[in-house]
Parts: structure tokens; sequence; C-alpha cells
């Protein structure tokens, strides 16, 4: 192990030969961004916890709001493969919210189609037309009276999916060209509840010290080098 300082270090959950899990606390970057200041993420890291780890290591990302389980590949073989794993929807992954208000079902599946806002980035939006799939399980845990613990089991991995599909109002309509608009044909939408802290898509901070209240807390793959299935679970701490 190298010198990395106690407060820079992060909790590993599961470390094989060719990958390892951490818990990722909500604020940290997933991979480095742009700038001197944005410098400090998971991979960093963990190459510096690991001085063996070697090739690209990105095997998959969390928003740097969003806390919980991620995997990062050692070796070249095991990011390979591991990345083969999630474009294939091999891996299976769930996550725990908390939510601005009372989701109508207990239970279901949301489908809406994504892309990116070209126009207000990083914002995503939903689009029938030109919105790559995008579905997510959910299942109601527990309701309080402003607020419901939700857990939601991504089927696609879009860039903000399960932001947009709990804050996407329950009834959505789709004009004659496809896209979001005010009038046309009603589909079946999202909760109609942001998550509690998105400054994106709902009310964001109400309260100094406030997070987004999103954590990967599961995750299931197929070891690289044993080919066995591994489990791996990390509790909110919410």
């Amino acid at each position: 192990m190298s010198a990395l300082s106690d407060d820079l270090r992060l909790r590993v959950l599961c470390e094989a030969g060719s990958f390892v899990a951490i818990e990722k606390p909500s604020g940290l970057l997933s991979v480095p961004g742009k700038g001197e200041e944005k410098k400090d993420c998971v991979v960093a890291r963990v190459r510096a916890m690991f001085p063996r780890a070697v090739g690209p290591m990105v095997v998959h990302r969390l928003d740097m709001e969003t806390s919980g389980i991620l995997l990062v590949g050692l070796t070249v073989e095991g990011q390979r493969e591991l990345s083969r794993q999630f474009e294939q929807r091999e891996v299976e992954k769930r996550y725990v919210a908390v939510l601005e208000g009372q989701p109508s079902r207990d239970e279901g599946v949301i489908d809406l189609p994504m892309r990116a806002d070209i126009e207000n980035r990083p914002r995503q939006v939903v689009d029938f037309v030109q919105g790559r799939p995008a579905q997510t399980r959910y299942r109601v845990l527990g309701r309080e009276p402003d607020r419901a613990r939700v857990e939601f089991e991504p089927i696609t991995g879009r860039s903000h999916q399960l932001r947009v599909h709990a804050s996407a109002a329950r009834v959505v309509r789709a004009g004659a060209d496809g896209l979001l608009c005010a009038e046309g044909v009603e589909r079946p939408g999202g909760l109609g509840c942001a998550i509690v802290g998105d400054v994106l898509y709902g009310r964001g901070m109400e309260e100094p010290g406030q997070r987004l209240l999103l954590h990967a807390s599961w995750i299931a793959f197929t070891d690289p080098e044993t080919g066995r299935r591994v489990e791996v679970e990390c509790r909110a701490g919410f």
C-alpha cells in the first residue's frame, strides 16, 4: 500500500486479483474532471491504494452526488471483462433513494427514453423520438407523511436515469413528433417525486449539509478470473 493519508482512503468492500469494489462517498468524483481541482476521484485514490493497478481501471461511474458501490478494474483484462458485462447488461444493480413525496404505486417499471439536454447540460430529458431506451424497476420500501424510501433496479444504465425517472410526471404527453410537449397522446410516466437533495430535478438542498439521498446498495457480477458470481452489498447511511 502507498502512504495515502487515512482521510483519502476509501472503504474496500470486496477485493480480488482483477478488481476491487469500494464504497464511494457522496461528493467525490468517480473519474477525474477538467482542471487541477477535479483530479481527486475514486480512480486516483484506488490507484494510490493499489500500486499494482494497471490499465484504464474505469468500469462504470456514479454521479458525484451519489454514494455507494463502485467497481474498479485492477488489471487490463479485468477492466475489459467487467466493462463488457456492463455493456451486455449482465451486471445487476440496486439503489436506495428517499423521495420528495409518495409514489402512487408500491412497485412497477418506468419506461421513459432519455437524451442529453443539449442546451442545458448536464441535465437529461425525456424524448420519445431521439431518446435512448431507459427502463427502471422500482419498489417502495417504506412511506412517511411527505417522503418515501424506494429501491431502484436500473435495467438500462443511462446518465441520471434514476433521477429523471423519479422526478418525471406520472403521466407524460407525447406530441405528433414524439417529443414531450403540452398536448398529445398520454403515456405512463415516472414517479412524480424527485429524489431528496436533487439540485437538477428536484427542490435541491433544503437544509445545510444536505446531500442527494441516492445510494448504490447492491451489485452482482461475474469475477473475470474465476467465473464465479459475486454479490456485494453496502447499506445506505441515510
